[in-house]
């Protein structure tokens, strides 16, 4: 297995975002991301709300607000499904997450599976205050591990779901328009494969370099 896989959205973006930094963070590691407060705050509230669907555990009162969203949710009929791991082999066949063969690894929040109607809904919990910087290409790619490993499925309704500004961002994705998204999402994945192979690892400068970037020894980080 190349060191470029097992990847993730997370992982894809990470290295759009910044090269370098990605290169220090994800390949030599010899910086950490620190855990802050929001990091924290968001895992918290995953987890209120994984064991609130799953198992009927009262959600904590700090955490009250997102009651009446999750409720919502619940009123769907299908087969609901929980921090549901996929993993996708290099075929793009569906694997175990942690299979000694996996290339591609997500996690989806929540999936209401509806065989009835071949549907799943894809939600993907947000704890930022605003819509601002959302990026439907989270549920682009959960949607792509749904159809392989529900072959059943022909329609995936993807929501991210922010629960303090109570918005939904959505999309819906249809079985045959797979061919497409991977083609766009495999090429991301090459130009990742390729700073691998060639060891180049070029820093994207931007605004939040000098205050906000770990990575000091870069020469755009202005605090090393």
């Amino acid at each position: 297995m190349s060191k470029v896989s097992p990847w993730s959205f997370s992982r894809i973006k990470s290295f759009e975002q910044c090269p370098k930094k990605f290169y220090h963070l994800k390949v030599s590691k010899d910086f950490k991301e620190p855990e802050t407060e929001a990091m924290l705050y968001g895992t918290a509230v995953h987890l209120a709300a994984e064991e609130y669907i799953r198992d009927g555990t009262p959600i904590p009162a700090k955490f009250g607000y997102v009651k009446p969203v999750l409720d919502s949710l619940m009123k769907f009929k299908g087969e609901f499904l929980c921090e549901y791991e996929m993993g996708l082999t290099e075929d793009l066949e569906a694997c175990g997450f942690k299979a000694d063969d996996v290339w591609y690894r997500g996690i989806a929040d929540l999936v209401i599976l509806n065989k009835e109607e071949k549907t799943a809904y894809v939600i993907d919990y947000k704890t930022s205050k605003n819509t601002r910087y959302a990026d439907k290409g989270q549920l682009e790619l959960m949607a792509l591990a749904t159809f392989k490993h529900f072959p059943e499925v022909e329609t995936v309704k993807g929501g991210l779901l922010f629960v303090v500004c109570e918005e939904l961002i959505k999309d819906e994705y249809k079985k045959e328009d797979a061919p497409k998204l991977w083609a766009k999402w495999l090429g991301d994945y090459k130009r990742m494969e390729k700073a691998f192979e060639n060891d180049v690892w070029n820093a994207n400068q931007s605004g939040l370099c000098r205050r906000h970037c770990i990575v000091t020894e870069c020469v755009h980080n202005g605090r090393n």
